[in-house]
């Protein structure tokens, strides 16, 4: 059954179309997630169809009795009430329903031998029928509920509306919406101001929802999560992919790819046609005039396949470091953080190895952004030890923008820092982050917080680092500006470590994640998706054994002693694995020598002289017999790690 249907809707402002001639329907329980660029109609297109905003040609259709919610980003109220009752106004008819058969209870007490009584109590039963029917014994559990899911805490029911901060309010607006269940749900970028643990209620709280939901966002994971429909829009069309975030990224590639080739081959054609058409009139005779004109109006005649719109297809630039670094990048032990009294952490060992994209996880306020102070020496009031191996030269990136000259131009603001890059490299590297033709000379000052973020960026990768450390990389960014960043620092030739609370980006780049919590740092050997895994698994695993321990008699003490024993069995694994790569470059880099004093026993100048052939025999010798011995140690460890 459709619930919604769009046909032909187009809206402009002045003599600049936004969106044109767009349709679509949206069939029961379906879940959509819109997306384009900034600025391609996504927030207009939710106005005209939750009625803020006139249409100027197409039709809307709703089914019958179907309600709309619209969520939108900013959201303000000056309201008088405290965050609780303000979320309960959703609920005025149960309430005011309540309030009726609290009365009519007074009333049957006051009349328990009046004539009344009988047609009080037909009322207090049919009220109290249509009360249980409206969910009016938890409707008060069901608000509290859902305004502790999206970040909200006892403490903060009492505080009043008006004094919210703009995100806090975002957040109320977004409680009330769902406590109001509309069939169609129209959620603006709904998990800004939400932190990762409330970001996840929300997902499994739509993956349930009875009704529709079209959601805008730039958070792909969350996009992946909750709907099975993408609508696209770009240059002002609209275009339907079945299937989640990932899929629409391939489908999309491959419908390029269909569409350049289509392109390609008409231009061929054409191109053909206009050769055959050439030959025919350099003849000069009449009837292959004849020919080439009659050629000539087939051709006026024959489709032209426009040539495709790649802007969405990035430009691919290895950004290489211009030192390589040892192989143990960063050491740090023991690492301790106090401010006055109160301990931020303690005790932390991080170690982060050449060519490793490290995220670095935990809730606000942990100490992320401390711990990254501390380890690039900008906060050195903290104890523990910290060691970076050979040739390490770090870089940092923290959002603040500091490093880029307002006044300047893009590109100046690139050259002047790179003089030494020629301007058509320049202008490549700055196309593979979206400036492109005339925007390399705008100002500064004129960009968007998520453009001078790409800015800034494209320093920092130009910088020869080889080791970066990003604090919050793809705030401000939106969709396509991530996809640039994830694929620029796939390629990135050094290590990275970074603080992200994008899920969808830390999945991509990460091969390893550290979490930061109140109990230390734990490390998982993989991206996001790998370390949800295995807290799943550790919980299904924590379960099973204290379901053993009721059965078995298994005291909690004896359970965690063996989760310890667990622990500690990861981290020696995983520094087995990190001794085994370095015994295997050794490896490598013997049988190299090993060669070179095979090819120097091949040259004259070495195999005629007994005292240099003896030498470089003898020292082929020795490298051969420390290859056995190395090689006896990889096989002991890799005994150990099978153990």
């Amino acid at each position: 059954m459709i619930t919604l249907s769009i046909n032909n809707i187009t809206k402009s402002y002045g003599i600049e179309t936004i969106i044109k001639d767009i349709s679509f329907a949206i069939n029961e329980g379906e879940k959509i997630g819109l997306v384009g660029s900034n600025g391609a109609g996504k927030t207009t297109l939710f106005k005209i169809i939750s009625g803020k905003l006139e249409k100027d040609s197409g039709q809307i259709f709703l089914g019958k009795d179907i309600t709309i919610g619209y969520l939108e980003q900013n959201v303000k109220t000056e309201s008088e009430n405290n965050l609780l009752d303000e979320a309960l106004l959703c609920f005025e008819d149960v309430i005011k329903l309540e309030n009726e058969i609290r009365e009519l209870e007074h009333s049957i007490s006051a009349s328990a031998h009046d004539k009344k009584l009988d047609s009080l109590m037909n009322e207090y039963s049919r009220k109290t029928e249509l009360f249980t029917n409206m969910n009016g014994y938890s409707y008060n559990s069901e608000a509290r509920g859902i305004l502790k899911g999206l970040g909200f805490s006892e403490s903060d029911f009492e505080k009043s509306v008006k004094l919210l901060s703009g995100g806090e309010q975002t957040r109320l607006m977004l409680s009330k919406l769902l406590l109001k269940k509309p069939d169609v749900l129209l959620l603006d970028e709904p998990t800004n101001h939400l932190d990762t643990i409330a970001v996840e209620w929300l997902e499994t709280y739509l993956k349930q929802y009875k009704g529709n939901v079209v959601v805008i966002s730039h958070d792909r994971y969350f996009l992946d999560k909750i709907v099975d429909n993408i609508f696209e829009i770009h240059n002002k069309i609209l275009t339907h992919y079945s299937g989640n975030y990932s899929d629409y990224l391939e489908k999309r590639e491959t419908a390029l790819q269909l569409m350049e080739k289509e392109y390609r081959e008409n231009q061929d054609e054409i191109k053909r046609q206009k050769d055959i058409i050439t030959q025919l009139k350099a003849f000069g005779r009449e009837k292959q005039v004849k020919r080439a004109r009659s050629r000539e109006k087939l051709l006026d005649k024959m489709e032209v396949v426009d040539k495709p719109d790649f802007a969405k297809k990035k430009a691919s630039i290895t950004f290489s470091p211009s030192i390589t670094s040892g192989h143990e990048v960063m050491k740090a032990e023991s690492l301790c953080k106090t401010f006055d009294d109160r301990t931020l952490f303690s005790g932390l060992d991080v170690e982060i190895f050449r060519n490793e994209k490290v995220g670095l996880l935990g809730p606000n306020g942990i100490g992320k952004t401390t711990l990254f102070n501390i380890l690039l020496g900008k906060d050195k009031n903290y104890e523990g030890q910290i060691k970076y191996g050979t040739n390490v030269h770090p870089v940092y990136f923290d959002q603040t923008r500091k490093d880029l000259d307002q006044t300047k131009t893009i590109i100046d603001e690139v050259w002047n820092e790179y003089p030494s890059i020629n301007e058509t490299k320049i202008r490549s590297m700055l196309a593979a982050f979206l400036f492109t033709g005339d925007d390399i000379y705008k100002k500064i000052s004129s960009l968007s917080g998520g453009e001078q973020s790409r800015i800034s960026l494209l320093k920092l990768m130009l910088s020869k680092a080889n080791f970066l450390f990003l604090d919050e990389p793809t705030n401000h960014l939106d969709i396509e500006s991530k996809e640039v960043l994830e694929n620029a620092l796939n390629v990135y030739e050094g290590t990275v470590f970074f603080i992200s609370h994008d899920r969808y980006f830390i999945n991509k780049l990460a091969d390893k994640v550290l979490v930061l919590s109140e109990n230390g740092i734990r490390e998982f050997l993989g991206n996001y998706d790998y370390y949800q895994e295995k807290l799943q698994h550790e919980k299904e695993d924590k379960e099973r054994a204290q379901n053993e321990a009721d059965q078995t008699g298994t005291t909690k003490t004896q359970i965690k002693a063996q989760q310890k024993k667990d622990r500690d069995k990861e981290k020696e694994v995983r520094k087995l694995k990190n001794t085994i790569t370095q015994i295997e470059e050794t490896i490598t880099d013997l049988e190299s020598k090993i060669e070179e004093c095979d090819q120097k026993l091949c040259l004259e100048e070495i195999y005629s002289n007994p005292e240099m052939a003896k030498k470089v025999t003898e020292d082929k010798a020795n490298l051969e017999n420390i290859l056995a011995q190395t090689f006896e140690k990889w096989e002991a460890l890799h005994f150990m790690l099978e153990e």
